[in-house]
């Protein structure tokens, strides 16, 4: 299981911010370069990284930043946040991101994931962000009646690389993750999951870890940045090694 450190970017600035409200930001560092290259030194070789103007205007707005992080590391680099059209997915992944994430555009037009898929096999990611089992869009601005158990199933048939699980309730508030939410999205993935929300301990990533093989990763934030993990003693403790296998961009 890989950890992945998560650098949230608005107006050009890591930031974090609490059940992905806006106006509730913590501003952690002013260039986002230097915190993809803290996070590379740390042991890093996928790095998650979120354009969150972006995930409530629905087109990029902070690829200058993004494109200099690439330029920075030679960590792999996901990306998400306003990824609507396969313009954008193509202008991302021909920049040198590793994967992009589709939420919105999968609710929205189904056509743009699945076009994507076929496009770039196992490079699309699939972000299920939910609150009480419901997908949210639009940077979590909207929640849908859609069930997020159930959109997972819809695209059982495309070449996606992973599915991003986020619980917002939990996200940002070092409150631990959803595991039994989590465990209903491992138990019906045909693909691998990577859990986001909430992971605060080393118990945390040890109890998400222990959900089984089908886990490729865990997206920490908040705690990294509070302190509350140290991203080496986290790895050592999972069984990570900073000397893991980059992906092929």
């Amino acid at each position: 299981m890989r950890i992945i450190p998560a650098i949230d970017v608005k107006d050009g600035r890591c930031v974090r911010l609490r059940q992905g409200d806006m106006a509730a930001e913590t501003i952690y560092a002013d260039d986002v370069t230097e915190v993809a290259r803290k996070w590379e030194q740390s042991g890093a070789s996928l790095i998650h990284v979120v354009d969150l103007n972006g995930a409530v205007d629905g087109e990029p707005k902070n690829l200058p930043e993004i494109q200099s992080i690439l330029r920075s590391v030679k960590a792999s680099i996901q990306v998400g946040g306003g990824i609507r059209s396969l313009e954008t997915v193509r202008q991302y992944l021909n920049a040198g991101v590793s994967r992009v994430v589709l939420g919105t555009a999968a609710l929205t037009n189904r056509m743009i994931l699945e076009e994507a898929c076929r496009e770039f096999p196992h490079r699309i990611l699939l972000g299920l962000d939910a609150r009480d089992g419901r997908v949210a869009v639009k940077g979590w601005t909207s929640v849908s009646e859609v069930k997020a158990i159930g959109l997972l199933k819809e695209f059982s048939g495309c070449a996606i690389g992973a599915v991003i699980y986020t619980d917002i309730a939990r996200d940002g508030m070092l409150s631990g993750p959803n595991l039994s939410a989590l465990k209903g999205i491992v138990d019906c993935s045909p693909f691998p999951v990577i859990a986001s929300g909430g992971i605060t301990s080393l118990e945390d990533l040890r109890a998400v870890q222990s959900l089984g093989p089908q886990i490729e990763g865990a997206i920490v934030g908040k705690a990294l940045y509070d302190g509350k993990l140290d991203y080496p003693e986290a790895m050592a403790a999972i069984g990570a090694h900073s000397t893991e296998a980059h992906h092929a961009n």
